[in-house]
């Protein structure tokens, strides 16, 4: 079918009903539903073809099973590491050699950073293994919560290797395909990583205000309670959860001792070794194999199998982490396997997603949908401003639906080939329209950091306030003017000058520096807020 504007409604459809509904599933559902009905004339043959060639076609795909295989099996290595006590070893053995209030916020804050793999595992095993120190040190629990919430999809999204890295470059790799592109996805991803300017400021931010001390806003308050009043909450709070924060793990349940840190960052460092190790030299020996005689670093990596690779990473990361945790004694054969599984089946509505999403771009190939965005958008949106436009759409879905994964799958397979085909329509150099092409892509992934970060219905935003015991409202509240204050600053220093060919690195240090001005001039010690007017 040549592109018209029917072709746009099945996405349309699931933007729309995601923004309405709230339920990213049941949107792509439908999307894919009316898409096949457009396609085959007939609703009752819409639905048979949906699940035997659309669905099924995106199971059978081998590029897809590689992501739903290494999803689950990390997924399965999270479950172990959580369930051994792992993971939280590491926070106990930080957190006993922290004795101050900026020690706790920034042993919080590297923590946050060094659980990379897995966003929700950042924000509950750092969330409620941290509070019993930051209660100590009269740090609030709204900062507390802030800290986790700011340092879990911010961290994982750009990190080389993690639950998120599978669905971004699934979705990547799906939309090269589309275009003929070949199989070099996750290349692209570490290409776009430089561009991906809401996570990385954000990280900076943390980091600068743990170091610093300074706050503002409704957090310059919250802090200055915790800290004169010994206050963590507001009077009258309603608390996520009172629940007792020890560790969740079942071998710390039986009694245990705190695990040593080497039990969780062994298996972590062999998926990060065993990744390095199959990038580099499968892809040297095809590049070899090629005729390539001495392959730079780009050709090792882009003739890398990425996804054999990650597959690779992931089984070694998880049978080190059963080995380790049944060796170890920290957990029995049958409790790590549990563990494993239960880790796996975590991963279910990621891969149901993703399933989806799949789906959906198969049927807007068929409707040409691409196409048909592409002739529009010659005459309506320009080039420059493409990646600013994505940011700001990325950041209203995902705010709206509470999902960063949702706002991905929907907006990657419409915004990859318009990232191609307008800086070439508009005739711009190859530099340029690379920038802009990979800053549109990194877009769609940090808009829906940036809207999950301010959305009081994200799941992270939810599972940060219950894993700190802080009020909802709260941290909401104290959030919302930092989530604003990194993302003003990430679109006049990032995803506007990037469009008229600005180095990604001169934006991020840009940014950087405006974010100190603002922090300078805005922030306050809580100890020393008495209303001065002075920074």
């Amino acid at each position: 079918m040549s592109g018209g504007w029917e072709s746009i409604i099945p996405p349309l459809l699931a933007i729309g009903l995601a923004l309405l509904t709230r339920q990213v599933i049941v949107a792509l559902l439908l999307g894919v539903l009316v898409g096949a009905t457009l396609i085959e004339g007939n609703l009752f043959y819409a639905f048979l073809r949906m699940g035997d060639q659309y669905l099924l076609g995106a199971l059978a795909n081998k590029d897809h099973a590689s992501i739903i295989l290494f999803s689950t099996i990390l997924g399965g290595m999270v479950g172990v590491l959580s369930r051994s006590g792992a993971t939280e070893g590491i926070v106990h053995w930080l957190s006993a050699h922290v004795k101050s209030r900026r020690g706790g916020m920034i042993s919080t804050a590297v923590m946050g950073t060094l659980i990379f793999f897995d966003d929700y595992a950042n924000t509950l095993l750092v969330g409620s293994t941290m509070r019993p120190l930051t209660d100590r040190l009269k740090i609030s629990r709204e900062k507390l919560a802030w800290l986790v919430d700011s340092t879990a999809a911010p961290v994982a999204t750009v990190a080389v290797i993690s639950t998120w890295v599978g669905f971004e470059v699934g979705l990547i790799q799906d939309a090269m395909a589309k275009l003929n592109q070949g199989g070099q996805a996750y290349t692209f991803f570490l290409r776009s990583l430089p561009y991906s300017y809401y996570p990385l400021l954000t990280m900076f931010f943390v980091y600068l205000l743990s170091l610093t001390g300074r706050d503002f806003g409704p957090m310059l308050a919250a802090e200055k309670r915790a800290m004169e009043k010994g206050q963590v909450l507001r009077p009258g709070s309603q608390p996520a959860s009172d629940a007792p924060v020890a560790t969740r793990s079942t071998a710390a349940a039986g009694g245990q001792k705190p695990a040593s840190p080497l039990l969780a960052g062994l298996p972590i460092l062999s998926v990060i070794m065993a990744t390095a190790m199959g990038l580099y030299f499968g892809g040297r020996n095809t590049a070899l194999n090629q005729g390539i005689l001495e392959p730079s670093l780009r050709d090792i990596l882009n003739n890398a199998d990425s996804f054999s690779v990650l597959i690779w990473a992931a089984l070694t990361g998880a049978m080190m982490a059963v080995m380790l945790s049944v060796f170890s004694g920290r957990l029995k054969l049958r409790e790590a396997l549990e563990g494993y599984l239960d880790g796996a089946r975590a991963m279910m509505i990621a891969v149901t997603i993703l399933v989806l999403a799949w789906s959906l771009s198969a049927v807007c190939e068929q409707l040409d949908t691409a196409g048909f965005l592409v002739s529009v958008s010659h005459q309506v949106l320009s080039a420059r401003l493409l990646p600013l436009v994505v940011f700001v759409l990325a950041a209203a879905i995902s705010f709206a639906t509470g999902t960063s994964w949702g706002t991905m799958a929907i907006l990657m397979p419409l915004v990859y080939p318009l990232g191609v085909e307008l800086p070439a329509a508009a005739g711009f150099s190859l530099a340029v329209a690379t920038h802009i092409h990979l800053a549109s892509i990194s877009a769609v992934l940090a808009g829906a950091v940036f809207g999950d970060h301010c959305s009081p219905i994200s799941d992270t935003t939810i599972m940060s306030s219950l894993a700190c015991g802080a009020d909802h409202v709260d941290h909401v509240r104290t959030q919302l003017p930092y989530a604003l204050s990194v993302g003003l600053v990430t679109v006049l220093c990032g995803y506007l000058p990037v469009g008229y060919g600005v180095s990604p690195w001169i934006s991020l240090g840009t940014g950087m520096l405006v974010i100190c001005l603002i922090v300078w001039r805005l922030g306050r010690k809580p100890e020393l807020a008495s209303g001065a007017n002075g920074p």
